[in-house]
Parts: structure tokens; sequence; C-alpha cells
């Protein structure tokens, strides 16, 4: 590590090294993970050549990429056409936001040289299998988010009667207070 690095770490204000440690592990997490995709697909179109052949292999690859450019204009126009008809409407665009995104993603894949790349594209630009990749990356993001940084969680609450001035608390009905936990922006409830 360079001289400059370790002092602008020693500089860094209270919390930061943290947040320079996590970015440290998202980092290499992500090189390896490319590394290993890069890897994966070596070994793919290495297979793939010995079954089929060099030629075929390296047709196949450009062929998968022309499929990619004409899947991405088809889906990437029509997703366009739905986030304008959303802001038209001013109605909110979640999900014609996510699905733009997975189609920008599975374009990109797709176009990328590489048989693996190009199935995890096709799940993403196909509207038939987008819901399930759209599951799954959710599952996966809000299984890795802490529970404050969450969205808000709906309960349904049963009013009951009041309560009495003399009467004797009965443990089989419930007792249900409602209201809202108001949260400061450290995340802490206010006071």
């Amino acid at each position: 590590m360079s001289a400059t690095r370790l002092a602008g770490r020693r500089r860094s204000p209270a919390g930061g090294e943290a947040g320079t440690a996590v970015r440290d592990v998202v980092g290499r997490r992500v090189r390896m993970a490319a590394g290993l995709l890069v890897l994966a697909e070596f070994v793919v179109f290495v297979l793939v050549a010995s079954w089929i052949g060099v030629g075929w292999t390296i047709l196949a690859t450009l062929a998968t990429s022309a499929l990619g450019f004409a899947l991405l204009a088809r889906q990437g126009t029509k997703a366009l056409v739905d986030l304008r008809e959303r802001a038209r409407a001013r109605r909110p665009a979640g999900r014609e936001l996510g699905d733009a995104g997975l189609i920008a993603a599975g374009g990109l894949l797709m176009v990328l040289p590489g048989f693996i790349g190009d199935l995890i594209g096709l799940l993403c630009l196909l509207p038939v299998t987008r819901g399930l990749v759209r599951g799954v990356l959710t599952r996966l993001v809000l299984g890795r988010l802490p529970d404050r940084m969450r969205g808000p969680v709906r309960v349904e609450s049963v009013r009951t009667a009041g309560v009495g001035g003399a009467t004797a608390y009965d443990a089989r009905t419930p007792l249900v207070i409602e209201g809202e936990i108001v949260r400061g922006p450290d995340g802490r409830p206010a006071t």
C-alpha cells in the first residue's frame, strides 16, 4: 500500500475506517466474482469449441451477440415506452424502472462474448423469465440489508374496546397500541 493511501486513511474521520474496509471487502468480492466468471466463460468456450469446433463456436458467439443487440433494441424501447407512459400518468414506476435496469444488464451480458453471460442476459431480457430474476435479486438484496434500512413494515391491527377505569386486565384479549416509530437521521427513535 502506498504512503499517500496510508496517510489518507490516518486522516479519515471517525467511522471512515469502517467505510473504507467495507468498500475494500466489496471491491475484493466483485473482483473475485468477475475473475471467476471470466474463468468459467473460458472453460465453457473451450468445452464448446472441443465439442462443435472453433469456427462454429466463434460463429455461435457472434450470433448470440447479434441476438443480444436485437433483443436489447426491442425490449429496451418497450421498457422506455412503459416508463414514459408512467411518467405522463404520474404513476410510480418502480417495477418499470427495475425492468429497464434488468434489460440494460441483460443486453450488456448478451452483447459481451461468452455463453454463461448470454444465458443470464437472456433470462434478464425475456419478459417471461424477467420476473424470476427480479424475485431472486429482490430476495438477495433485501436479505443483505440491515433491518433499519428496509422499508416500513405494514401490520394489520385489531381495535379493541376502550379500557374501563376499574376493570381488571384479561390476558385473553389482546392489548393493541397503535402508533408509529419516528426515527431520526441516525436511525434511532426520535425523542
